[in-house]
């Protein structure tokens, strides 16, 4: 099939097709979006001038410019991603929805005494400017922007004074993510044409405010098979317009989910809808006046698992856009749930739900919390008494840098004492009431973008010794500090430079054992990243060489023999019975090339926890995988067949030069955490 193909539409490198539509009663009339765009993991370039529509009238051999300058459609540099679609009974009606990342011109006037102060309003500040400052408005400032208290307006303004703080102080302490979450763009607009492209109209005069900042998630127009002025858009709501575009309103109801990605009309009856977003799938027969909720397959997106010690022991995980939520391990997938209402699985907190602690003397205290480090410490049956967990820095100090999943730990040796990790390493001596920045930067800096880079992703203490501890970043840095984070020593120099640090296991059978991942999709780089160290990160391993090539998110040891070891790719699971030497595939009841993005041990049970981001949580007992140790012949039998083999899951999904033979581990299915009792 590749061999009959050919590439007859080529902007530059970092522009591509992002969606095509064509007219149904002539197929040669093609219209492409065209995207520019890149992406590394400290920034996004979601548009640029090389973006606009393109038309082929002979099938895509050839392509005109469709939105060039003069016909209505916007170009220029803050052009991002478009979509497209043609209105099926008179295809002279093109409708194209695009994310103009323009910036809008600055109406407002830098502090006017009617209004408000903004974050822009400090940017370029003056030390004889800022003690001009209004004060009720400056403490006013200061309070919404949830500054520590010790902060007033007399305090900060006598800090800037006595020039120990630089007036630009308070942009900088608030900018760091700001990019993340930049305003004062255009976003969401649609145009229409109705001479097939030749030219374009905006449909609307009034804003439409469904983008946020982050258009580049969304950008698909649909239009009615049978009343052209009827047409759908989507990004945070979910809205439709019955005027041609002129007037839009939202047709999301409470039981759906926000961040709207996928779209079905039934051509035979358009007010039958089938909707994809962030908390799955929802279905309305009637233009969205009433929805029902699709509760299979399960589709959660875990970022983390993490379990305690309860009996029966619960499952603790973050999701995507859906919370953090735990529940009983015993449970399976069953919709028995739905005639009594009565989930078995609770949610804690809300956001996209990251990492989980949970305090196993009490098996209550839990630690949870959402993207860019909002943790908080609580008890998950009562829910109140939250404690906000989030260190800060003193104004005037290089603000603190999270990643979108900040790591957390709880010390197994005493687990009042709670990890975290910025750029740098926190610690708390006292449930997280109090942190003490213990590092300096452990990272190899801020990279200007606008995403949080140069942050740490994984944290992990020995079992062995309380202070022995290992941290790993974005950019590729591993350090270990062996008194608890007052010294430490970069051990990551003879490793792979630059590459995510996926993960980090401390062994918990070899006192200097060390285990470390990389994730290097980010840098297209697809080889199975996995290392280990038995003497404290002096000297590393490579180990699974013979794994497919999928970027790893987590290993972890099984818990009684040292040398097997589970692995969780973007592809599957994987187990090693030779210490990782060689790999096998654990797919046996897994949906296929599913991403395995956490995992955890319940070591009572002796029970594995899979956190898939795409098909919710699935648990499988340990037993058949370690008989294979205890069966010497079995196992001679499986490391002889080792040496040719990998994931059944490479296969296809790759070009030919990354095909492997595969086997399985006759390992019983694991199961889909939900079921009625």
């Amino acid at each position: 099939m590749e061999e009959n193909l050919k590439q007859t539409l080529y902007i530059d490198d970092n522009t591509g097709a992002i969606d095509l539509d064509l007219n149904p009663t002539n197929p040669d009339e093609v219209y492409a979006a065209m995207w520019y765009r890149t992406r590394s993991a400290w920034n996004f370039e979601e548009s640029g001038k090389t973006s606009g529509i393109y038309k082929s009238t002979d099938g895509g051999n050839t392509w005109q410019a469709a939105s060039k300058d003069g016909s209505g459609f916007p170009t220029g540099e803050g052009i991002g991603r478009i979509g497209i679609a043609v209105y099926p009974k008179n295809p002279n009606v093109v409708y194209a929805i695009v994310d103009n990342q323009t910036h809008k011109p600055d109406t407002s006037s830098a502090l006017k005494a009617d209004t408000s102060y903004k974050l822009s309003d400090f940017k370029s500040q003056t030390k004889e400017s800022f003690a001009t400052l209004d004060d009720k408005k400056l403490e006013q400032f200061l309070r919404r922007n949830r500054l520590p208290a010790k902060y007033t307006a007399a305090v900060v303004k006598d800090l800037v004074k006595t020039d120990k703080v630089k007036p630009t102080s308070i942009y900088d302490y608030l900018n760091v993510n700001d990019g993340f979450v930049n305003t004062g763009i255009y976003g969401c607009q649609v145009y229409r044409s109705d001479d097939a492209g030749k030219t374009w109209k905006k449909t609307h005069d009034k804003e439409i405010g469904i983008y946020s900042t982050y258009g580049y998630y969304f950008g698909k127009v649909y239009v009615s098979p049978y009343n052209e002025n009827k047409v759908i858009i989507f990004g945070v709501p979910l809205q439709m317009s019955v005027d041609g575009g002129k007037t839009f309103k939202n047709i999301d109801k409470g039981n759906v989910h926000s961040d709207h990605h996928a779209i079905w009309i039934n051509p035979k009856k358009d007010s039958h809808i089938i909707n994809g977003n962030d908390g799955g799938a929802n279905i309305t027969y009637d233009d969205g006046e009433n929805w029902f909720k699709i509760n299979t397959p399960p589709v959660g997106q875990y970022y983390s698992v993490t379990t305690d010690d309860a009996k029966p022991y619960n499952v603790y995980g973050g999701l995507q856009d859906n919370n953090v939520w735990y529940g009983p391990s015993n449970n399976k997938e069953d919709i028995g749930w739905i005639d009594n209402g009565e989930y078995a699985y609770k949610s804690l907190v809300g956001g996209d739900g990251m990492q989980v602690q949970v305090d196993t003397r009490d098996n209550l205290t839990t630690y949870a919390g959402s993207q860019f480090g909002a943790y908080m410490r609580m008890n998950r049956l009562t829910r109140g008494d939250r404690k906000s967990i989030r260190p800060s820095h003193d104004l005037g100090e290089t603000p603190l840098r999270f990643n979108w999943e900040t790591p957390i730990l709880l010390s197994r040796h005493n687990q009042d004492v709670f990890y975290y990790g910025t750029n740098k390493f926190h610690r708390s001596l006292n449930k997280g009431d109090n942190m003490e920045a213990l590092s300096g930067d452990l990272t190899n800096g801020k990279k200007e973008g606008d995403v949080p880079f140069g942050t740490l992703t994984s944290i992990a203490e020995s079992p062995f010794k309380f202070g022995l501890i290992y941290v790993g970043s974005d950019d590729g840095n591993i350090h270990i500090t062996r008194d608890g984070g007052y010294t430490w020593k970069k051990i990551s120099n003879n490793l792979p430079q630059g590459l995510w640090v996926s993960h980090i296991t401390a062994s918990q059978h070899v006192e200097g054992r060390v285990y470390v991942s990389f994730n290097g999709y980010r840098n297209d780089h697809f080889l199975p990243y996995l290392f280990v160290s038995n003497d404290y990160g002096e000297t590393w391993k490579a180990i699974g060489k013979d794994l497919p090539f999928e970027p790893l998110n987590v290993v972890r040891e099984d818990p009684k023999y040292d040398s097997v070891l589970y692995v969780g790719s973007d592809g599957g699971l994987y187990v090693s019975i030779d210490a990782g030497n060689g790999f096998m595939s654990w797919s046996a009841g897994l949906p296929k090339s599913v991403p395995i993005h956490d995992i955890a041990i319940q070591q009572r049970d002796n029970e594995i926890v899979l956190g898939t981001h795409g098909r919710s949580l699935y648990i499988s007992k340990l037993d058949n995988v370690q008989e294979l140790i205890k069966n010497t012949e079995l196992r001679q039998k499986k490391q002889a067949e080792v040496d040719k083999m990998v994931s059944v899951a490479s296969g296809d999904q790759y070009k030919d030069l990354y095909k492997r033979e595969g086997i399985e581990v006759a390992c019983p299915p694991v199961n889909v955490v939900k079921k009625k009792k």
